[in-house]
């Protein structure tokens, strides 16, 4: 059973930084593209960083030069750095992959920005 599972997300004072880690389990991301997306409340998901199977990056501009997505295909792990966050980052964190199994998200991970 494929499910991903993330970790890292906390509480940070602006200007700080976190690193998010997404494990998938159940198969194999190598070969597929994997995105992060977040959400705060009140508004809709937002696609913040992709990367492909080629590692090739992209990241909405809210994020560019502040955030980082990389990935290890050994521990099939992908990750967000996060850094000099701010409030307006604030918001529950998910990763997202699709394969020919289907489409998976993981439960969430909260970033809380806040002095």
């Amino acid at each position: 059973q494929v499910h991903l599972v993330e970790s890292g997300g906390g509480l940070v004072q602006p200007g700080g930084s976190l690193r998010l880690s997404c494990a998938v389990f159940g198969t194999s991301f190598s070969g597929n593209a994997m995105r992060w997306y977040r959400q705060a409340p009140g508004k809709e998901r937002e696609l913040v960083a992709g990367i492909t199977s080629s590692d090739a990056t992209n990241y909405a501009d809210s994020v560019k030069g502040r955030f980082t997505i990389s990935k290890d295909n050994a521990k099939n792990t992908i990750y967000l750095q996060l850094n000099s966050l701010k409030p307006e980052d604030m918001a529950v964190y998910y990763c997202y992959f699709r394969n020919s199994l289907g489409a998976f998200w993981g439960q969430g991970t909260q970033v809380t920005v806040s002095s």
